[in-house]
């Protein structure tokens, strides 16, 4: 399909991209819903749209409200990606952010990744990582969520320090 010419656009009829009324070539607006008028052959076909109008019919409007909130964390670029499709598929947008203490410009796509997500969509976004399986991207709280981690650290420090007293009991005595 080659492009209309300005020229050959003159001859077609206005028409009201919201009420579908025609209008001469001589008006602007609509008469009855005030919206700017276009040519009538200006829609675009259905294969002429673009990605990033592909990706904007995806998102539900009432979860991009609010400040951005983490909800996840992935290891590099690509698993973060992925994350960010499983979200937009659910409606969910997303976007991504270096981790703390990883901006290298030498590796961009390597280091971790936070999925930051609107607050009304936080709900919905953890739901979906939960049932992808994903749980392990969710941020944790630290140590309480694994109180056998914990366990195992606090009994490798009391051997240690246990050990060093052993060890200095005996070279002193």
């Amino acid at each position: 399909m080659e492009p209309t010419s300005k020229s050959s656009r003159a001859s077609e009829p206005l028409v009201c991209p919201r009420c579908a009324t025609r209008a001469p070539l001589e008006e602007r607006f609509c008469p009855n819903c005030s919206m700017p008028l276009t040519y009538a052959g200006a829609d675009p076909a259905p294969d002429e749209v673009t990605e990033r109008q592909r990706v904007a019919r995806k998102i539900k409007p009432q979860l991009a409200e609010g400040r951005l909130v983490k909800v996840a964390g992935a290891r590099n670029q690509v698993e973060a990606e992925f994350v960010q499709s499983l979200l937009l598929e659910e409606g969910v947008p997303s976007t991504l952010r270096r981790a703390r203490g990883f901006d290298v410009p030498d590796f961009l796509a390597a280091g971790p990744r936070d999925i930051l997500v609107p607050e009304s969509g936080a709900d919905v976004a953890r739901q979906v990582l939960l049932q992808s399986d994903l749980e392990a991207t969710l941020p944790s709280s630290g140590l309480a969520d694994s109180p056998g981690r914990l366990l195992l650290g606090l009994l490798a420090a009391f051997a240690l320090v246990a050990l060093l007293v052993w060890l200095g009991s005996e070279i002193l005595g």
